[in-house]
Parts: structure tokens; C-alpha cells; sequence
């Protein structure tokens, strides 16, 4: 799962009328590519908040369709609302989830802002990352004065919006302005403690929280304050950590509510233990705690690693192992169960793009044999080998994780890990590929189902048929690579792995070299049907030293088995 991912988390100011909300929603819904995943409106602030996730341009065109609804739906001049705003949508961060920079993200930011400036006359002030000066990237002074101050503020030069009008027409009059921004994915995180007490709750999210608490005189117990009068805090233990306590009627306990403004500073898993190391020292227990909303996948996968590391075993396990780990580590399923496919932003999304959909990775041993031996032509000998690449590549983290956990070799257990880890990225790529070949072959017959009634249609035909043999050519040659990269974790296994499972080791580099001669032959005969005869010449060569390398490779890891059994 590669695929770029951000979410968007539009403020529209209405939370009262759900005919409106429900017309703004809709826009989102109706591009392909976005997941609507929450829509949260508030009757006292007159506001709802929707969070959608999806690819960059498309969650750009859903946020766009949603900002133009707003516009039109919302008059400003009539809002009234417990909430600081200035626009019928006030803001629209994007947020970087998986697979791309902020820097990345940045640049979507400016360009749905200035879409929106452009296109739908609506002044937009970038904040945070995407803000465009320094005193621009705190939201709060962007939106300060509010919409009933904001004809005295695009009037100020020095608040002249980074886009669209600076005049306080009619138009602006009625949508007002929008904060368009990039910011980190936050995480809403309660931590669990074994008191009703609010107050002791407090005390250890005050020890937590990067703004600390206010600091007190130790001879007359009054607020030191500084020279302006404003009270001096302490600093907490973690930076980008907003924290405090309170108690839970439903389930009769007191938590520590936390909000991870960037979960690459503090991580899920860093703020769980020192939690528990904080709430020990007050004399509290950690029971358990809660995700509120989704989480990005790696966040888990992180946190499953962390605490695996804790124990000295090897994190090169599955990702459902690795979920496994962090969902009981951190008593995520205290209060009630824990579905990574609600819970999780990729398997969310995952699970929306494959419905319907069958893939081949999916199905059980025995319905991928016979799927192989119908009358359909695919899966076909492309997918057949990278199948056999997983394997081998499975086979090999097998014995890393075996010789990870060997008693008597506790001070090698990161050394095993380490190589785990690596057959588990090969064994991934190579599922990836079992599908992947079989979608290439049927972009080919797709191709070859083009019409060609005319001669447009037969040069638009030909083309599609070659653009669609030469990547049918790139994938099983990137199995090829796939393959035999792996196994070098195959080789370091019959040196130095498990000994009782050296067999295992060398049946892992048969199978990887047979993934890479059976991927070969799907290089040779699909590179028959190129025009570039260039290209089809060097990608055989190229794949013709690769089998023989795989094959010397082969040679050399049987050897060492041999002398082993």
C-alpha cells in the first residue's frame, strides 16, 4: 500500500442545519479516491467538523467541490456561534498521512488556496506549514477579529489574504474568509488510570504535556508570574503534547485526555509509557487507554515494534502480529474492542477500494490453485512466480525470527531481527506483484479490446497495446530483482542462522531463484510483442544476467546447506 494519503479536515460553519451539512457532504462523496470518514457537527458552536482522507488531487478536488457548496449555503451574515470563525468554511488543513512529505503536502495546500481565491473570490490566508510569513502560521492571528472584524482587516496591508479578493464586496460578505493549511496528523489519546480522581488525573497530565504547569513559589505557594504579570510554567516531559484530566461517567474512571500534535516528535508509544512511568510515580496504574477517531497505520506498526524491541524479540513479524502487540501493549481494547479496519486509515480506505474488487492475495491456498488451474488465463506463470518469491523470502525471515528467539542467542536477537525485518519488506513487495502482474496482463487484453474502426481508433489501439506490453515486461522484471535480492537474507541464514533450520533456508533460495527464472520467461515472451526493439533487447539482456547471478547465488546457498545437514 504506497499510494500517497492525506487527510483534510474541513471546518464549515453550520452545525445545526443538517439538509446544508448533509449538501456539503455529498460534494466530498462524489469523488472517487476520498473516503468520508467523520462528520462531526456541534449545535452550541454552530460548526461541524468533517474528516475525509484520500489521494493528494482528489482530496483536493473534494475539499474544493466542499469549500464552493459552503459558499453558497452559508451566509456569513446571519451566523452566530460559540466557536471563534471567519468564514462559512473557516479552515481546511491538509494533513500528510502516508507515503508523503509535509513539504509535499505544502504545496497541495497553495494550490487548493489559490483555486479557491481564484475561483470562488474567496479571500484564503495560509497558516501553519503553509503559511507564507511567520506571523501567519498561528491560526489564532490569522482568524483574530473574527468575521465581524474582517472588512477592518483585508483593509490592513499587512493583512492583505495570500489569495483571492482584499476588498470586503458582497460576495465576501456573505462566504467570509477561509484558513487554508498543512499541518501534522493529530492524534486524540486517552490514557486509562485506576482512580476517579480528576485531580490526581491532572497532576499527571500536567507532567506530561510540553506547556507543563504553572510554577508556584516554594516559600509562599503563590504563582511565580513574569514581568508581565502572566504566570510562568514548568515545562512537561513531551514536546507536542496538549494534556489534561478528567473523569468518565460511563466508565466510572478518570483519563488522561492527550492530543498529539505530531506524532513524529512523540509517537503513540512514547506517550503511553511515560504515562505509565509518570502515573507509577504518583502511585497511580495505567489500566488501559483509547484512540478517539483514526490513527495512520504506521503509528500502530511503530508501537507494535517498540515493544517487541522492549521483550528483545524480533520485530520482523506481520503487520497483524505487529498490531497484535501494540493494541495489548497499550490496552487499546479495555473499554471496548479495537477494529483495525474502523480504526486504521489505510485498512479503512483499503476496504473501500476493494469492495467488490477480488484480489488474488486474498484468497486461500486451495482457491488460489484452482483459480491457477481454470480455464483463465491469469493468474498466470508471472504471478505464479512471485508467489514463489514470497515464499522463498518467508522462508528465510522464518529462520531470522527462529534464530532471533533461539535460547542461548539472547545477545543476537537484534542482529536475526534486523534480517527478519528485511525478508518481511521483500516478502510484502512480492505479494504486491502476484496482482500486479496479473493487472498488466489485463491491461494488455484490454488494449486488444479497444475499437479500430477507424484509423484514430487504430493508432490510439496500437499505442495502448504497447504502452500496455512494456510495463507487462517492467513487472516481471521487477520480480526478478525482487527475487533475487532476497536472498541475500536466505545466504546470512544458511551462515549464520538457526542451524536446525538451515534446510528451511535453502528451500527459501530455490524458491526465490525459481521466482526469478519463472518471472524470466515472462520478460522474454512479452518483450517479443515491443516495436522498441531497443528496449526489448536491453530489458532481456539485462534480465539474462540477473538469472545467471540468481542461479551462481542458488549454488552457493545449497553449498552451505549441504555442509550444514
Amino acid at each position: 500500500m504506497n499510494q500517497k494519503l492525506i487527510e483534510c479536515v474541513p471546518n464549515f460553519s453550520e452545525g445545526n442545519d443538517m439538509h446544508v451539512i448533509n449538501q456539503i457532504t455529498d460534494e466530498i462523496e462524489s469523488v472517487d479516491g476520498v473516503k468520508l470518514i467523520d462528520v462531526d457537527p456541534g449545535k452550541a458552536t454552530n460548526r461541524t467538523v468533517v474528516t475525509m482522507v484520500g489521494t493528494p488531487d482528489e482530496v483536493c478536488e473534494a475539499a474544493f467541490r466542499a469549500v464552493k457548496k459552503a459558499s453558497e449555503l452559508i451566509d456569513m451574515r446571519k451566523h452566530k456561534g460559540a466557536h471563534p470563525r471567519f468564514g462559512a468554511t473557516d479552515v481546511c488543513p491538509l494533513i500528510p498521512v502516508s507515503n508523503i512529505t509535509m513539504e509535499e503536502t505544502v504545496v497541495y495546500a497553495h494550490k487548493l488556496a489559490e483555486r479557491i481565491g481564484s475561483e470562488l473570490n474567496i479571500p484564503v490566508y495560509c497558516y501553519e506549514s503553509a503559511a507564507k510569513e511567520s506571523k501567519r502560521k498561528n491560526l489564532a492571528n490569522c482568524r483574530s477579529g473574527e468575521y465581524e472584524g474582517l472588512k477592518e482587516k483585508l483593509s490592513n496591508p499587512d493583512w492583505k489574504p495570500d489569495f483571492g479578493p482584499s476588498k470586503f464586496n458582497e460576495n465576501v460578505s456573505r462566504t467570509g474568509a477561509t484558513a487554508v493549511g498543512a499541518r501534522n496528523f493529530l492524534i486524540a489519546y486517552n490514557v486509562n488510570l485506576n482512580t476517579t480522581s480528576t485531580r490526581r488525573a491532572n497532576a499527571v497530565a500536567f507532567d506530561l504535556r510540553e506547556r507543563g504547569r504553572a510554577k508556584t513559589d516554594p516559600k509562599t505557594n503563590k504563582p511565580v508570574l513574569d514581568t508581565k504579570g502572566e504566570p510562568v510554567f514548568e515545562p512537561g516531559m513531551l514536546k507536542s503534547v496538549k494534556a489534561i484530566g478528567w473523569f468518565i461517567e460511563e466508565f466510572g474512571i478518570a483519563q488522561i485526555s492527550m492530543n498529539l500534535t505530531d506524532i513524529s516528535v512523540t509517537p503513540l508509544h512514547v506517550a503511553f509509557d511515560t504515562a505509565c512511568e509518570r502515573a507509577q510515580a504518583r502511585g497511580l496504574r495505567v489500566s488501559g487507554s483509547e484512540l478517539v477517531g483514526v490513527v495512520p497505520l504506521n503509528a500502530m506498526l511503530e508501537a507494535g515494534k517498540y515493544f517487541l524491541r522492549k521483550q528483545q524479540r524480533s520485530v520482523g513479524v506481520s503487520d497483524k502480529e505487529l498490531l497484535k502487540i501494540a493494541i495489548k501493549s497499550m490496552g487499546l481494547d479495555e473499554l471496548y474492542p479495537f477494529d483495525p479496519d474502523k480504526k486504521i486509515i489505510e485498512y479503512i480506505l483499503a476496504k473501500e477500494e476493494l469492495s467488490g474488487k477480488k484480489q488474488l492475495i486474498d484468497m486461500s491456498l486451495t482457491a488460489f490453485v484452482e483459480e491457477t488451474a481454470s480455464e483463465s488465463p491469469a493468474p498466470g506463470g508471472g504471478s505464479i512466480a512471485a508467489y514463489m518469491g514470497a515464499l522463498g523470502a518467508s522462508l528465510g525471515g522464518m529462520v531470522a525470527n527462529l534464530s532471533s528467539h533461539k535460547r542461548g542467542w539472547d545477545d543476537r536477537w537484534e542482529e536475526f531481527s534486523n534480517w527478519a525485518e528485511r525478508a518481511k519488506t521483500f516478502q510484502v513487495q512480492l505479494l504486491k506483484m502476484v496482482d500486479k502482474d496479473t493487472n498488466a496482463f489485463n491491461k494488455i487484453m484490454d488494449a486488444f479490446g479497444l475499437p479500430k474502426n477507424s484509423d484514430e481508433e487504430k493508432q490510439h489501439r496500437t499505442k495502448a497495446i504497447q504502452e500496455a506490453t512494456k510495463y507487462a515486461t517492467e513487472v516481471p522484471f521487477q520480480t526478478m530483482k525482487l527475487c533475487f535480492e532476497s536472498m541475500q537474507v536466505m545466504k546470512a541464514m544458511a551462515e549464520k542462522g538457526n542451524p536446525n533450520s538451515v534446510s528451511d533456508a535453502g528451500v527459501g533460495a530455490i524458491a526465490a531463484r525459481a521466482g526469478v527464472s519463472g518471472a524470466f520467461l515472462n520478460v522474454k515472451i512479452n518483450a517479443t510483442g515491443l516495436n522498441d526493439k531497443e528496449f526489448a533487447t536491453y530489458i532481456i539482456n539485462e534480465a539474462a544476467l540477473l538469472l545467471k547471478k540468481a542461479c551462481e547465488l542458488e549454488a552457493e546457498i545449497l553449498d552451505l546447506v549441504e555442509k550444514k545437514i
